[in-house]
């Protein structure tokens, strides 16, 4: 269904402390789109395209996507495709795969392939070096598919490199904490969808009725078991965390389930790297 409640696109701005980072990447730029939907129903063409050409007005460094480019259907990720490799930027597109985009046994290929096709570097438990050696991008499998396995990835890079990290849902942010991740990056929530000025979003306010109502009870009340089946950190649903000595910034996305958006628009986020010590915003 369409969603009833519509709001504009929204240009989130922040800057990241990255320890470590070297002088020749001080200011680095990235333009940071999540969860587009792309399947006639959660994403119009007029925000896609004004979504583009913000992005590219933006003049980044690098443009990065994590995931959920489509809904079920693979088919509508070749007209995505057609319209993402307008996307520029000085060191190309880099991107990691969602849920959605693993929905079907043959949905990754068919994202992949259309993706790769016009020049998208998409990265499934692997790592890149668009902005060079001194700051690789890793691209980690989603937490949900079988082959979440961030060890053997994380682990090949030297732990005095500061690297970004690609992954779709936030919920990993928890499981990473065992190494260096100086900036992870992260969609899937949608950012709670609807949010309540002051408080939060729908989704985080319930936590703590989740957590008082008794497990088998929660398949019968329809949004605990919805919002438990997203995410369990509804507290990282949208912006920027500090988890321990790592950083999460969790984009609000672009495409929108029904019924729509109510104080959490549709986010483009651009990120500016700076060298600091420790982490913060």
């Amino acid at each position: 269904m369409q969603p009833i409640f519509v709001e504009p696109l929204t240009v989130e701005r922040v800057t990241i402390k990255i320890r470590d980072l070297i002088p020749s990447l001080q200011g680095t730029k990235l333009v940071h789109l999540s969860d587009l939907h792309y399947d006639g129903k959660r994403l119009g063409e007029e925000l896609l395209a004004e979504t583009i050409e913000m992005a590219n007005q933006e003049k980044p460094d690098l443009v990065v996507l994590t995931g959920d480019y489509i809904t079920d259907n693979p088919t509508p990720i070749y007209n995505l495709a057609l319209r993402l490799k307008y996307l520029e930027s000085r060191c190309g597109v880099v991107a990691c795969l969602g849920n959605h985009d693993n929905y079907f046994p043959f949905s990754r290929h068919h994202v992949v392939k259309a993706l790769t096709g016009v020049g998208i570097q998409v990265l499934w438990n692997a790592i890149a070096y668009p902005l060079g050696s001194a700051l690789p991008v890793v691209g980690l499998a989603d937490l949900w598919s079988r082959e979440f396995h961030p060890q053997p990835i994380l682990e090949q890079l030297d732990p005095d490199t500061p690297r970004l990290v690609l992954s779709h849902n936030p919920d990993t942010a928890a499981l990473l904490q065992p190494w260096r991740v100086d900036l992870q990056l992260s969609g899937h929530t949608h950012g709670g969808q609807f949010v309540l000025p002051g408080l939060g979003s729908i989704p985080a306010l319930m936590q703590p009725v989740r957590h008082r109502v008794p497990k088998p009870l929660h398949p019968y009340i329809p949004i605990l078991r919805e919002c438990a089946r997203v995410v369990k950190h509804w507290e990282w649903a949208q912006g920027y965390h500090s988890i321990e000595q790592n950083q999460l910034y969790v984009n609000r996305g672009l495409g929108t389930y029904f019924p729509g958006r109510i104080n959490c628009p549709p986010e483009l986020t651009v990120i500016t790297l700076i060298r600091g010590i420790g982490n913060g915003e």
